[in-house]
């Protein structure tokens, strides 16, 4: 009897490596881990060994599902009111905020505690079936042999910088190791097709995958990593290396129709996801025509409202009070669908908006041959632009998003964990896994996920009509659409009072990748917004 198992990630390599692991004997969780570090070499500024993020593992033969949440908490030595007198303004759609002199933007204070080494290790001892050092031999491979610069890697790396931001080419740009590894001498980004090594980082990865991570988190490489950043200026130390942790918690459950929607606990991205879905459920989708005047502004008030309620509740339950069972409660949902219904329209505050939105993270979705399923995301946030000399990765640069002004649930304070719109979702249908998604994208990941679950169970579409289908985001007083949405359709929305913007991508708003799983067998979806692939295998039993 053969068995299907498929991997789907933003990176053919990455999906490579995780086909490799699977073809040799490893479950879902080997493979995940195994793309996820590949992932960190072959796309440098959207992911990293010092990073952050959240995955879940579904493994029916072991009754387990539970999520592995490794966000990069703030550094101890940070402060509350650390940089309240800087405050300039925040990004339009909310992701982050931009201060004087860019400290939160880029540089060394930019970066909080790195977790994504410890959050794949821990993934790893509970759930995987291979070695260690067999996960993690394939991003070896690509770190001394080789990848090369894909189209949708070079296009963020161009991207243009926005109202105070750092541009992506200044954080190419900002040490020596970096433009070495990813610029021409005359300092332009190296070329579409240009072959890329990084024997630093396989160094790296060669000790890591013989020691282990105690040499990154108390060791050798630990002690290099923070004397470098300490004689930079950066806040991090040893004992928040030696302090980080990994944790896992139960799945934030809801429903829509006839489905169980499983995602991420706070500070995660499920409860947006959860109170968006628990809106719509109130109204008749399928019903509508799908990007219709009245489809837009349906779900871009329930966006706004989801997007009101993050910024006033969401934030490290460890430091925050997040009054979860209201946020995702049905009986709420069904007043705020009667405002809407009634043609309220939400006010989303901003601080100076203007920035445009950042469009980095990565994500990948694993199904193996024995159903068991993994959904992660992880990032660097908007990466710091410091690699340490000789060790090839770039560190986060998580503290962009915190909230400058104190007494705020997104607030800094020494330990705690920023909010992320990450949500990796699994959706089960009569008890039985059925989609495994997830997306990079700032904070239009939510959103991105919420329009592919909305495509395919009010729609009908499969994994990748659903992926490819154009999207739209409210996360701001104004409806931001992609190129592909008519302007017949945003001219009446303007009519009608809106604000909106045109995004001059024919795909964009989160980049979906997912598995759908059918009677018929895995159905992959990859978002063509980015270089993704879903690749598939047959397996003996």
């Amino acid at each position: 009897m053969k068995k299907q198992a498929m991997v789907s990630c933003a990176q053919p390599e990455a999906a490579e490596s995780g086909i490799e692991i699977l073809k040799a004997g490893g479950n879902a969780v080997d493979a995940a881990v195994a793309t996820a570090f590949a992932q960190t070499v072959v796309d440098p500024l959207m992911c990293g060994i010092a990073g952050f993020g959240t995955a879940a593992v579904y493994m029916p033969g072991k009754s387990t599902h539970e999520y592995f949440d490794f966000h990069s908490p703030a550094p101890l030595a940070a402060r509350e009111d650390m940089w309240e007198a800087l405050l300039e303004g925040e990004t339009k759609d909310g992701f982050g905020f931009v201060l004087k002199g860019r400290v939160n933007d880029i540089g060394p204070q930019s970066i909080a505690v790195p977790a994504t080494l410890k959050g794949l290790e821990a993934m790893h001892r509970a759930h995987g079936k291979l070695p260690w050092s067999e996960v993690v031999a394939p991003a070896i491979r690509w770190a001394s042999e080789g990848y090369f610069v894909r189209p949708g890697m070079h296009a963020f790396w161009i991207d243009e910088p926005a109202y105070g931001r750092a541009s992506n080419l200044d954080r190419l740009h900002y040490c020596e190791e970096s433009r070495a590894l990813y610029c021409r001498e005359d300092g332009r980004p190296k070329a579409i097709g240009t072959p890329l090594t990084n024997p630093g980082f396989a160094n790296v990865l060669t000790q890591i995958a013989r020691e282990g991570i105690a040499p990154f988190y108390e060791g050798d490489l630990a002690r290099k990593m923070i004397d470098h950043l300490q004689s930079l200026g950066a806040l991090v130390t040893m004992e928040d290396l030696r302090e980080c942790q990994v944790k896992r918690a139960k799945p934030l459950v809801g429903s829509y129709r006839d489905r169980t929607i499983t995602t991420n606990q706070p500070p995660g991205g499920g409860a947006m996801l959860l109170e968006m879905l628990n809106i719509l459920e109130q109204f008749p989708l399928g019903d509508m025509q799908h990007n219709s005047v009245e489809y837009l502004r349906t779900l871009s008030e329930a966006m706004k409202k989801a997007t009101i309620d993050k910024d006033r509740y969401i934030g490290d339950p460890a430091f925050v009070d997040v009054p979860l069972d209201e946020l995702i409660s049905k009986e709420r949902a069904t007043q705020i669908a009667a405002e809407i219904r009634a043609g309220h329209r939400f006010n989303v505050e901003r601080v100076n908006p203007g920035a445009k939105v950042p469009r980095d993270t990565t994500h990948l979705s694993v199904v193996d041959g024995d159903g068991n399923c993994v959904s992660m995301t992880h990032s660097l946030a908007m990466p710091s632009g410091i690699i340490t000399p000789g060790m090839g990765f770039y560190y986060n640069g998580c503290m962009g998003v915190f909230d400058p002004r104190p007494g705020r649930a997104g607030s800094i304070q020494p330990g705690k964990s920023r909010f992320s719109s990450a949500c990796p979702t699994i959706v089960f249908k009569n008890g039985q896994p059925e989609i495994v998604l997830g997306a990079p994208g700032g904070t239009q990941i939510a959103m991105g996920v919420l329009h592919v679950l909305l495509n395919m169970i009010d729609h009908g579409m499969g994994m990748q009509e659903a992926v490819s289908a154009p999207r739209f985001s409210s996360t701001s007083n104004s409806i931001d659409v992609c190129n592909r949405i008519p302007r017949f359709i945003t001219r009446e929305l303007q009519a009608q009072g809106y604000e909106v913007g045109r995004n001059p991508y024919n795909y964009t708003i989160g980049w979906v990748h997912g598995v759908q799983i059918t009677e018929s067998g895995l159905q992959g979806g990859a978002d063509p917004g980015r270089d993704g692939v879903a690749y598939g295998v047959t397996l003996d039993a």
